[in-house]
């Protein structure tokens, strides 16, 4: 058996995605078992909380996930993607917010990264992502998470940048930008993330593609 030793995991997303799995896969359930022995009847009501802890809403959610094809690769990533490769990942520290944590690395010609919520970390505290108004694993909230580093900021303040890019290319530069920037021992982590930017990188640097996503989980691989 193949263990996994979980660095994070978001509940939030996993119950958000195991609520649409239908009724008979989450929740508690009730049974009711009537019984008539000429003398005596009776009724009972059992209920069950099924799932009640984090791994198990998690692999559930994998299972049905993989079922429906929607977890993709890293190089073709669906509306989730599956990788397994060295990363560097910490949560950066800017003032007093800390609430966000990035993950990144390359594999090939792909750069890989993702981003949640420090709460969402195994182990921290439960006011670890007190400050923003909105959770990091949304893509405005990350990529405003991403700008508190002053090296990220100056790509999107530039007045006149140059070359020229779209949003969509702005924020995949800051991505790329970003994971360059983590210091740090890498660590080979497993994962399946929900797919939130992919493209090209704007910047045309080895012909590499950027790939952002937020994760269900993390694991360190052995």
């Amino acid at each position: 058996m193949a263990y996994r030793f979980y660095l994070y995991i978001s509940e939030v997303k996993v119950d958000m995605l195991l609520a649409q799995l239908g009724r008979s896969s989450a929740g508690t359930r009730t049974t009711e078992v009537g019984v008539d022995l000429k003398v005596v009847s009776g009724k009972r009501t059992v209920e069950r909380t099924a799932d009640a802890d984090a791994v198990s809403r998690l692999e559930k959610v994998l299972r049905r996930l993989e079922k429906d094809d929607a977890i993709g690769t890293v190089t073709e990533p669906g509306p989730f993607f599956r990788g397994r490769l060295p990363m560097r990942w910490g949560a950066p520290t800017h003032g007093d917010d800390s609430s966000l944590v990035f993950f990144g690395g390359r594999t090939g010609d792909t750069v890989v990264s993702l981003g949640g919520s420090t709460r969402h970390v195994v182990g921290s505290s439960d006011d670890a992502a007190s400050g923003p108004p909105l959770a990091r694993s949304l893509l405005p909230s990350l990529l405003d998470g991403l700008r508190l580093d002053p090296r990220i900021a100056a790509l999107f303040n530039a007045a006149d940048p140059s070359p020229p890019v779209d949003p969509d290319g702005l924020a995949l530069r800051a991505v790329r930008e970003a994971t360059d920037g983590l210091r740090g021992p890498a660590q080979t982590l497993d994962f399946v993330a929900r797919r939130l930017l992919h493209g090209p990188d704007p910047d045309g640097r080895d012909g590499a593609t950027v790939v952002l996503g937020t994760p269900l989980y993390v694991a360190l691989a052995d």
